[in-house]
């Protein structure tokens, strides 16, 4: 019995034909970075419109439960609750890699694992070296080492149609990477004061969920209501006793990533055959994520009243701005550069023989992109709305925006080589 691809068991009626059509649309990771550019877009205009009160206005109105300490203006909301989402998804993707994927081997992971820690270190030195005079500034030193995923793996997507398969792979691990470090430091490093009932109290909903979800499949099945109806509530209480912590609540959304069984059976025609929770959780949620969860987020982020020529001006002046652009644009890609080539010669560890130095560097600008983890750390390190969380956004858009583009430079005549030698092969 030949098994099904997953949408047509996710979708077998008539009834989800419009939503299986409009998932696979946002599944897609060109429409994800789109959507996230034109979110971005928005706020920027919107914020340095004549109306720009109302943007404003609207980001800080406040919503939500104050005994629960749910009493959130609509950008915490996105930042603290839709991002949950986002990094729910981060936490399947970080535990199918190290449980079946390119992270389970050491030989393998090496190289992409050891660009990541280095695109990390060298941007963060960068900045604290701009900053090093200026203590209030210098804890922005995390804001350039983050890497968007959806943002980099859509402009490959675009521009790198006949690049190695091995280059989009190096990116996602590189990237996933690069994620988990963010989540370390956004537990660890932004976290100032942590309320310890709440935090054992989440223990024990996790530990049920976790539970629940390592033997959903035996006893509900997959393709049915359950999964929602069950450890939704389960997560939500998770999520509200972890952000009531002082732990940023997007940690949540990991560790309830994380608690997802990832190995997909391959009993053929057995009881357990099909797709596993896991793989319908990202299948569900991905959608939701790449075309409410996330854009909601970088709308509200993004949005900066730039003053004008002058304003931006004077934003570019700011050690702040200065610090991100050059940590993201060059200290990245430097970053990447320098700690491959240090594991590939201080180690056995080798490079796929199909990507080429060019191609990498092309991959390493595209780590210069830092959109939406790095909005969420300017958040956390100057506060919201704050002179240097202003200024912080221009960096970050502005870097994102140069470092698409030199990637772009060294890509698009690299997948139009490849493209030629394809043609002359055929």
């Amino acid at each position: 019995m030949t098994e099904q691809p997953l949408t047509a068991q996710l979708f077998s009626d008539d009834r989800s034909a419009e939503s299986s059509r409009l998932g696979e649309i946002l599944r897609k990771e060109t429409v994800g970075g789109v959507i996230l550019v034109i979110a971005a877009l928005i706020a920027v205009v919107w914020a340095n419109s004549p109306i720009a009160d109302s943007y404003f206005a609207l980001r800080d109105f406040r919503i939500g439960p104050e005994a629960l300490h749910l009493d959130l203006t609509l950008g915490q909301w996105a930042s603290d609750g839709l991002l949950a989402i986002f990094f729910f998804l981060v936490g399947l993707e970080l535990k199918r890699e190290f449980v079946a994927g390119e992270l389970r081997k050491v030989s393998k992971a090496i190289v992409p694992v050891s660009a990541a820690v280095g695109g990390v270190i060298v941007p963060a030195l960068v900045y604290t070296a701009i900053n090093l005079a200026s203590p209030e500034t210098v804890r922005g030193w995390a804001i350039p080492t983050a890497t968007d995923i959806a943002f980099a793996v859509a402009v490959l997507a675009i521009v790198g149609s006949r690049l190695p398969s091995a280059l989009r792979i190096f990116l996602l691990t590189l990237a996933v990477v690069d994620d988990l470090i963010a989540i370390a430091i956004i537990a660890f490093v932004y976290t100032t004061e942590i309320q310890l009932l709440p935090l054992l109290l989440a223990l024990v909903p996790l530990a049920a969920y976790t539970i629940l979800a390592q033997r959903f499949r035996r006893f509900f099945g997959i393709h049915t209501w359950a999964p929602w109806l069950i450890l939704l509530p389960i997560a939500v209480t998770v999520w509200a006793l972890i952000h009531a912590s002082g732990i940023h609540a997007t940690v949540a959304g990991v560790l309830l990533g994380f608690a997802i069984p990832v190995i997909r059976s391959q009993a053929s025609g057995g009881p357990d055959a099909g797709p596993g929770l896991s793989e319908v959780f990202e299948h569900r949620f991905r959608p939701i994520s790449t075309g409410f969860a996330v854009p909601v987020f970088a709308f509200f982020a993004a949005g900066v009243a730039v003053g004008g020529a002058e304003g931006f001006t004077t934003a570019l002046a700011s050690p702040v701005t200065i610090g991100i652009i050059v940590a993201l644009v060059l200290g990245k890609p430097v970053g990447i550069l320098l700690a491959t080539w240090l594991t590939t010669r201080a180690t056995r560890a080798e490079l796929d023989p199909s990507i080429k130095w060019i191609d990498l560097t092309g991959v390493a600008f595209l780590g210069g992109i830092g959109f939406t983890v790095s909005l969420l750390v300017a958040e956390l390190s100057f506060g919201l709305g704050s002179v240097h969380d202003d200024d912080a956004k221009v960096a970050i858009l502005v870097a994102s925006v140069l470092a698409a583009l030199l990637a772009i430079a060294v890509l698009r005549p690299r997948n139009h080589l490849y493209k030629k030698l394809e043609e002359a092969r055929n």
